[in-house]
């Protein structure tokens, strides 16, 4: 009877579970961090994840009618109020029905439009992707041609530059020679200065 302590002879709360003091959310913000932190509590449990709505959907049209109204006389007072819940069923069904109307229209149209940009984003893409391509071309032959002019330049230039190499060779010899006489030439001082 150690678990029967209390008074009345109820049973002690498990151990395991602490008191939760009741907190009572007075903002949005609060109510979404109470809620974070019960679910933190426990990371291991499953967060109840709500389903989706079913959208609601009128009642389909009898496929027979047994009660058909006319417009006879000596209609009971009650027939009204029969007749005018029909008419808001069937007025409901035809609102619906236009709405879903047109929000395929909307689709149809969004996935035109979609496919309208799509079209001219390719289009744009081929023109530019065509205009690199000629860009490529020009500058290959540009090179081809700056190429070819160079060997045919190069077998006429390379005669005229050879003897040119030559001369520029001899020039350079015959200045280095000139620089190594003026340097013989120089006189030794004959005197240095700060010296007795």
């Amino acid at each position: 009877m150690a678990a029967h302590t209390q008074k009345n002879n109820k049973p002690s709360k498990p151990e395991g579970k602490e008191a939760q003091p009741l907190i009572i959310a007075k903002t949005p913000a609060e109510e979404q961090r109470l809620k974070l932190e019960r679910l933190m509590r426990n990371p291991d449990k499953p967060a109840p994840i709500p389903d989706r709505p079913k959208e609601w959907n009128p009642r389909a049209p009898p496929e027979f009618v047994r009660d058909v109204m006319g417009s006879s006389a000596g209609a009971g007072s009650g027939e009204f109020h029969v007749y005018r819940h029909l008419r808001r069923r069937e007025y409901q069904r035809q609102d619906f029905l236009d709405k879903m109307a047109e929000l395929q229209n909307k689709d149809d149209d969004y996935l035109e439009k979609l496919e309208i940009n799509k079209q001219a984003a390719e289009e744009r893409t081929a023109k530019r992707r065509k205009k690199r391509e000629k860009l490529k071309q020009k500058k290959l032959m540009a090179k081809k041609a700056k190429i070819e002019a160079k060997n045919s330049k190069g077998d006429a230039e390379k005669s005229t530059e050879n003897s040119e190499e030559e001369e520029e060779e001899e020039e350079e010899k015959e200045e280095k020679d000139e620089e190594r006489e003026a340097e013989d030439d120089a006189e030794a001082p004959s005197f240095i200065m700060g010296k007795k």
